[in-house]
């Protein structure tokens, strides 16, 4: 067993309803991205580790109570999961923090926002019905959903409960069993809800928390015979690694994945507004999200007025504690990005674009350790830089100029990505016409960064498959039995078939 500091806490991975360690009796540091101090030591799990979790939901999914269970019984249970996060919102969100550095603030907002989730899909999960076809044939012809079995859910560091929580709530709505994988840095808080989990009742099995390194325990999760669907979030490469091993057994998988989303202002708008939208599209959470609006469009009439403006706002913004309440930006999540971002920059100067503000570690003893980089607006960027092309992950934004609506599309479409879009114009036709050409999943008007339970979300092209939330979100956890019943006294010819 890895050796640590008593003074660490030591978490323990949750399997069939238990707290078991890991098979290896290996743990690893996870680093408080403030402080750039190991604050806990996480199970290393492995293959022997996904194994026994597969087979737990397996039987909780086969021989268990929960396959039996009548949809309205599994839903308060859901409903009762996300009153006690709404109970333990402030708990969650100090660890959430702790673990990945996001505001304090923001986490809080985000952690209460959460339990919507399991309310609304705990709502669906007696409303799944089935249909009756107006058959050509002597035969009553219905089809019903049903679930798909042992799901995998592996999730990121920037928002690791609401992403996993975007998953597990459907699919437990829709009758299916869990394994959960959270990113290596950031499994607290995942490990946390499983104390809720046990306190609302849920049978053994039928949710599973594995922590780990993606090719030691999530490949394994994700090639495991008995899983049947796998929902990732995360990068587009290590996405589309997911989707290959996940299709050698032809199992359903979502992903969202990566963007590179065009915020795109127009001269007619409300400049001062837009300020604020592009500011905490890509500023907010320290632009760690895969909605970023990292490529800012300003039509050429006021783009210089709009950087000004956009600069000046961006100079005020305090970077430092995500515990104190007067942070605006924190730090990068972990070392590994940090120096990511700082890479980025480096090669944005190369390729020609102008460093306006940031680009540094700040100035101050407050930030002297932790991953913080300085809110970083480049300007002089065209389309065919790296830094417009690829995505960042951090608070790095590129600004590009365009003269007119067609230009505009031109430019924000011209990219592997689609998973988000920004308009900012008084003009509604106008924002109109462009919501229906952006090749986008999501396309907000006069704001940006919004998201829903209600609301389907997902990618346009390399963005990802599959949409999570609403009640597109339940059916990517189910699938369709078609069942016919003869009424015809016999078979007429049994030779000819249809």
């Amino acid at each position: 067993m890895t050796s640590h500091s008593p003074a660490l806490r030591t978490l323990d991975m949750y399997i069939d309803g238990q707290w078991v360690k890991p098979a290896s009796g290996q743990y690893f540091e996870t680093v408080d991205p403030f402080t750039a101090q190991p604050w806990a030591m996480v199970a290393r799990g492995g293959a022997p580790d996904a194994d026994r979790a597969v087979r737990a939901a397996y039987r909780a999914f086969k021989e268990g109570p929960w396959g039996k269970m009548h949809p309205s019984e599994r839903a308060k249970l859901i409903h009762r999961l996300g009153t006690l996060i709404e109970e333990n919102a402030d708990a969650l969100a100090e660890i959430e923090v702790r673990d990945n550095g996001r505001l304090l603030a923001e986490m809080q907002h985000q952690v209460r926002y959460i339990p919507k989730w399991y309310y609304y899909y705990a709502g669906l999960a007696d409303k799944i019905e089935g249909v009756v076809h107006p058959c050509d044939k002597p035969a009553l012809s219905y089809s019903r959903p049903e679930p798909l079995g042992v799901c995998v859910a592996i999730v990121p560091w920037n928002a690791p409960l609401l992403l996993l929580s975007l998953k597990a709530a459907p699919a437990l709505a829709a009758g299916n069993t869990l394994v959960l994988k959270p990113a290596e840095h950031t499994s607290a808080t995942a490990l946390k809800l499983m104390e809720l989990v046990e306190a609302a009742g849920f049978p053994p099995g039928v949710i599973n928390v594995v922590t780990g390194f993606g090719k030691e325990v999530g490949e394994p999760l994700v090639t495991h015979p008995l899983t049947r669907h796998v929902g990732f979030t995360g990068s587009t490469a290590t996405g589309a690694h997911l989707y290959s091993l996940a299709a050698k057994d032809v199992k359903r998988v979502s992903l969202e994945l990566g963007g590179k989303s065009p915020n795109i202002v127009f001269d007619d708008a409300d400049l001062d507004n837009a300020v604020r939208g592009v500011v905490g599209g890509i500023f907010g959470a320290t632009g760690q999200t895969c909605i970023a609006g990292s490529r800012l469009l300003v039509q050429r009439r006021v783009h210089d007025q709009f950087v000004e403006k956009l600069a000046a706002f961006t100079r005020k913004a305090r970077v430092g504690d995500p515990r104190d309440v007067r942070t605006q930006v924190g730090p990068i999540a972990n070392k590994m990005q940090f120096e990511k971002v700082l890479g980025y920059v480096d090669i944005a100067r190369q390729e020609g674009a102008e460093l306006l503000i940031g680009g540094k570690r700040p100035d101050g003893a407050e930030c002297a350790q932790g991953f913080f980089v300085e809110p970083t607006i480049f300007t002089g960027v065209n389309n065919k830089m790296r830094i417009a092309r690829e995505e960042v992950f951090g608070p790095v934004l590129s600004t590009l100029v365009f003269d007119d609506a067609d230009e505009a599309v031109a430019i924000a479409n011209d990219s592997e990505f689609g998973l988000a879009a920004g308009v900012w114009t008084r003009d509604m036709k106008l924002a109109l016409r462009m919501s229906d050409r952006l090749e986008a999943g999501s396309v907000w008007i006069n704001t940006y960064r919004d998201i829903s339970y209600t609301t389907p979300f997902g990618g346009y092209k390399k963005s990802g498959i599959g949409r999570e939330n609403g009640v597109e979100g339940i059916r990517e956890y189910l699938q369709t039995k078609a069942v016919w019943l003869s009424t015809a006294d016999e078979i007429a010819n049994p030779f000819v078939i249809g």
